[in-house]
């Protein structure tokens, strides 16, 4: 007797994003605890860094392409010269601890920013021009 099959899947679009931050050629990722957190934040003080988030968009079902569409947006961001008070006061408020760079730029790190060149929403995790762009070769519109 033949297993019974339930309809095919539709066809889906699937959207993927990572972000890093990348201090003097060195990816910082997400810090370990608290204290991890706060020694990022002070490598960051004063400086600038470049936020990296990756896309792929990938359809998947029967007669669809599986090939992915790529792409990476760089923003950089320049910090504040904050001093140690404010970055003990921000990791005890929990929100940089799963954060790359130990930093969440649309949360209470946003006080800490002085300067972004290129993608905001890239920074947050998901550069939203370059993904409609890419979710439009697979003829959707996000508008």
């Amino acid at each position: 007797m033949a297993a019974a099959r339930g309809p095919a899947a539709p066809p889906a679009i699937v959207l993927g994003a990572d972000t890093e931050v990348v201090l003097d050629g060195r990816l910082l990722g997400k810090p370990q605890d608290a204290a991890d957190a706060a020694r990022i934040l002070r490598a960051l003080r004063d400086r600038e860094h470049q936020v990296i988030t990756g896309l792929a968009v990938v359809a998947a079902g029967p007669d669809l392409d599986p090939a992915p569409e790529t792409a990476a947006v760089t923003t950089r961001v320049r910090m504040a010269a904050y001093d140690e008070a404010a970055i003990l006061a921000y990791v005890a408020t929990g929100e940089p601890l799963d954060k790359a760079g130990a930093y969440a730029v649309q949360g209470r790190a946003a006080a800490f920013v002085t300067r972004v060149s290129g993608s905001y929403s890239g920074i947050m995790g998901l550069p939203l021009a370059e993904a409609a762009e890419l979710l439009q070769r697979f003829g959707i519109d996000v508008l």
